[in-house]
């Protein structure tokens, strides 16, 4: 009984074995390794056509149902399989982790065995050995010492006895594919960790206020948000510089970065492509508004009545608010105006124009003194934590290095000394024609 039991056992650990070896096999497979990474490039292009970490009432305006783009690509398609934050579902994440564990396979199974197999050398004692190699000759030489000669100016490192003689080079591209693997598994760890500890914020705040990170548009499980709110930004001024047609041409923020006691630790003018960073946190200036506007009524005290756009961006922008004439609020007039550089229009209930004005220009309206001050501006913020952005650059630093020495030919030459008899023939894995030349040179001098 004890016999059967343990046949048993070795039954079953071959066949986990089996298991595994087949599992380890096809994860190894260079096609898999494609495909995957296929898919991760197709994911990665919808990702970036697909505006992403929109609010959904944006994508029900521009992915309807009726008619859906492509056919089937409706916002409830969009946002069921997740193509609104692709880099953080949990089925890009799984592509990156089957990918990385393919390279990673690849790698010890392939790819080392490979560099280990071109360490290990043996001469050729033999003059039939020769003529498997695809480049051979016999040929008249004193010794093998001028051969050797010849080799170690090439750039040959040479293993030598008394009749036969053993040159290699650029071990260097056998290291190359290790190093690309290792750059493309870093890049996807990087990844990775963005999606679990960063996040991705949006805020749009008037000029002049100070805020706390709390818009938090997505959020890894595993990001500490604590460190994200342990201090606050202040927005000193913001202003908008435009070209002399009108259009905007930058605009600016002037951020303080402030702990709870409200001393200034950081400051920075950011603008479009030039953000601020403090604490691993970016903060990008991605958008702006008109959030209010500061009005005095003959001579009351001044204050400040907010602004709503009341337009879509790519229809123009225009703000609006209503100001009302009488304090019981049964007169009023609108007030509009499409930037910052002060040209404001005033329509009366019926929508008729009734003048246009400038800030501290004061207008005559409904029996009363009417005097704007000023347009407050609100600055859009875009505001991100990556922690695997470090790991992402480091990763493509060794993908480039990696590449690089990945064009270094590995080349072999055996020579081997039969009585008065010489034979002298190699083989290189890449740059064929170069390495006849090569040899055809080391002949001629011979």
């Amino acid at each position: 009984m004890s016999i059967s039991n343990s046949s048993k056992n070795i039954s079953i650990n071959d066949s986990i074995n089996l298991f595994f070896r087949k599992v380890i096999s096809t994860v190894s497979d260079l096609r898999l390794a494609i495909i995957l990474l296929l898919v991760i490039a197709f994911f990665s292009i919808s990702g970036t056509i697909i505006e992403q970490n929109q609010p959904i009432n944006y994508y029900q305006e521009n992915y309807p149902e009726n008619p859906a783009l492509f056919g089937f690509l409706s916002w409830q398609v969009l946002l069921n399989m997740g193509l609104n934050h692709v880099y953080t579902t949990w089925w890009y994440l799984s592509i990156l982790v089957l990918f990385g564990s393919s390279l990673i396979a690849c790698t010890f199974r392939r790819q080392l065995p490979a560099l280990k197999a071109a360490k290990i050398w043996k001469f050729y004692d033999e003059s039939r050995q020769f003529n498997k190699l695809a480049l051979s000759a016999e040929i008249t030489v004193e010794s093998l010492d001028k051969i050797q000669s010849l080799l170690s100016t090439k750039g040959y490192k040479i293993y030598q006895n008394d009749h036969c003689l053993y040159g290699q080079k650029g071990i260097t591209g056998r290291i190359g594919p290790i190093v690309v693997h290792l750059g493309m598994i870093i890049v996807l760890l990087g990844a990775i960790l963005g999606a679990f500890t960063g996040f991705f914020a949006q805020e749009m705040i008037p000029s002049g206020e100070t805020f706390t990170i709390n818009n938090f548009l997505e959020a890894g499980k595993f990001t500490n948000l604590n460190g994200a709110k342990s201090f606050d930004i202040k927005v000193n001024n913001f202003w908008i510089k435009y070209t002399p047609d009108g259009s905007v041409d930058q605009f600016y923020s002037d951020l303080s970065v402030v702990n709870k006691t409200g001393e200034e630790l950081e400051r920075k003018t950011i603008f479009v492509n030039q953000p601020l960073r403090y604490n691993g946190i970016t903060f990008y200036q991605t958008n702006w508004s008109i959030s209010g506007v500061k009005i005095q009524l003959n001579n009351s005290p001044i204050f400040q009545l907010p602004m709503a756009e009341l337009t879509r961006e790519r229809k123009g922008r225009i703000w609006g608010t209503w100001i009302p004439t009488k304090p019981d609020l049964s007169e009023g007039i609108s007030l509009v105006t499409k930037d910052l550089q002060g040209t404001m229009f005033l329509y009366d209930t019926s929508g008729k124009l009734i003048s246009a004005l400038r800030p501290n220009m004061p207008t005559e309206v409904n029996g009363i003194t009417l005097k704007v001050l000023e347009l407050v501006g609100s600055t859009g913020l875009q505001i991100k934590s990556d922690p695997g952005v470090p790991l992402v650059y480091l990763g493509f630093a060794l993908l480039m290095i990696g590449v690089v020495m990945s064009y270094v030919s590995f080349s072999q030459v055996w020579a081997l000394q039969e009585g008065d008899r010489y034979f002298i023939g190699g083989k290189t894995n890449r740059a064929q024609v170069a390495f006849e030349k090569e040899i055809c040179q080391i002949l001629e001098k011979l």
